[in-house]
């Protein structure tokens, strides 16, 4: 197999630690994307966890070929989300947000989504390009114990809230608000690096290579009006999500 570019379009610390800690060799590219929701996908959860990983992958894709790369490359996006009785809990946008989000948490179990999409680019040349791309969600329970409200101002005066998800970080001092994770700890973290590598085996191998060139794909690289529409692309089939119990938040 060629040699293979992993790209993470993410910022976050704790997927690229996630990755790192798994032998993956790779390289960070974050762009930033329009994270709004439309109403329907706002009431499928599932649906729009997927839509968001997708479009943080794929601004990525754009942009790297706008530079004219070629080689062979997998562009990792991931987005991940809070669910409580059908309400997505995002990033709280203020202190007051955090504390609904942990109230409504405390004493009860909540499904943390994290969808994965990896998008594929063949590139030979910069103008004979194909791309495709499969797009997978995991799915864990966390049961919070219930919390008092002044535990719940302790928590937040550590700080760590305003970047997750659900307003706590389960990695962190959140640890301490959880009383039992059902299903994949990573999915909760932010990335189920272990799910990844059973779909993408490849990607394991690579931390057997040459170190990436990392300089050809951390540049910052100008938006491109050369959209995705106009290269041959092909949509891979996505793997079947086996149904899951959803246990009441």
């Amino acid at each position: 197999m060629p040699d293979l570019d992993i790209v993470l379009a993410s910022a976050s610390p704790r997927r690229k630690q996630l990755l790192e800690d798994a032998g993956v060799r790779f390289v960070v590219h974050a762009s930033d994307v329009d994270e709004t929701l439309e109403p329907d996908l706002l009431a499928d959860p599932p649906e729009a966890c997927k839509k968001l990983a997708e479009r943080k992958a794929g601004a990525v894709v754009q942009e790297v070929l706008a530079e004219d790369y070629t080689g062979m490359a997998a562009v990792i996006g991931a987005d991940t989300m809070v669910v409580c009785e059908g309400e997505i809990f995002g990033k709280p946008v203020s202190l007051s947000d955090a504390k609904r989000m942990l109230r409504c948490l405390s004493g009860r179990t909540h499904e943390v989504l994290t969808a994965v999409s990896v998008w594929m680019v063949a590139a030979p040349e910069p103008e004979n390009i194909s791309l495709g791309f499969r797009t997978f969600v995991d799915r864990s329970a966390v049961t919070f114990r219930e919390l008092t409200d002044e535990e719940i101002v302790d928590y937040l005066r550590k700080g760590e809230s305003f970047d997750k998800a659900g307003a706590y970080a389960v990695q962190g001092a959140g640890a301490d608000l959880v009383a039992r994770v059902d299903g994949a700890m990573d999915t909760v973290i932010g990335l189920p690096v272990g799910r990844l590598l059973e779909e993408f085996p490849d990607f394991a191998g690579s931390a057997d290579g040459e170190r990436l060139d990392a300089g050809r794909l951390r540049r910052p690289i100008s938006q491109s009006s050369r959209g995705l529409a106009h290269r041959n692309a092909l949509r891979l089939r996505s793997p079947h999500d086996p149904a899951r119990r959803n246990r009441p938040c």
